[in-house]
């Protein structure tokens, strides 16, 4: 009995993995064709969403902190940011009490632009999480956060080796 559960829990978890293995191969492409629509690189579409994500969340990201996010070096990071600066994509400013931190801001049209790209598959999730009960969806989003934490210890970890 035990045997068939832990092989029933281990379906489940390769079920779920795919998934969410899907889901994220969904999230690349699409932010692939956000990249192409601001006709950017994809990279710079991508950091450009990590800065609109970390300002909607109120927690601005520093140069630093958005380089961890996309897995460039410093360098590689300063180059992509004199670009988005560049078109006018980003802001870079000194808003923290020590001068030296440098704030990364969207610029004035990006969050519109998102918003219009963005807005009809935002639209598509609220219809698809609708049905469920806020309780599930409290559950799922811990279960989502525990993953998260799970991979990157391992990452972490893997980064040690």
């Amino acid at each position: 009995m035990e045997e068939s559960m832990a092989e029933d829990g281990a379906a489940r978890r390769e079920r779920l993995m795919e998934g969410l293995r899907v889901y994220g191969g969904h999230y690349t492409e699409l932010s692939r064709r956000f990249a192409a629509w601001l006709g950017l690189h994809s990279t710079d579409a991508t950091a450009l969403l990590e800065i609109a994500a970390a300002e909607e969340r109120g927690t601005p990201l520093s140069p630093a902190r958005l380089s961890e996010r996309i897995s460039l070096s410093s360098g590689a990071t300063t180059a992509l940011l004199n670009r988005l600066e560049a078109g006018g994509h980003i802001v870079r400013s000194r808003e923290h009490s020590d001068r030296r931190v440098i704030t990364l801001r969207g610029g004035a049209h990006i969050q519109e632009r998102a918003d219009e790209f963005f807005g009809p598959l935002a639209h598509r999730l609220d219809v698809a999480m609708a049905p469920y009960p806020p309780e599930l969806l409290e559950r799922f989003e811990s279960l989502v956060t525990d993953l998260n934490a799970a991979m990157d210890n391992h990452l972490a970890q893997r980064e040690d080796t």
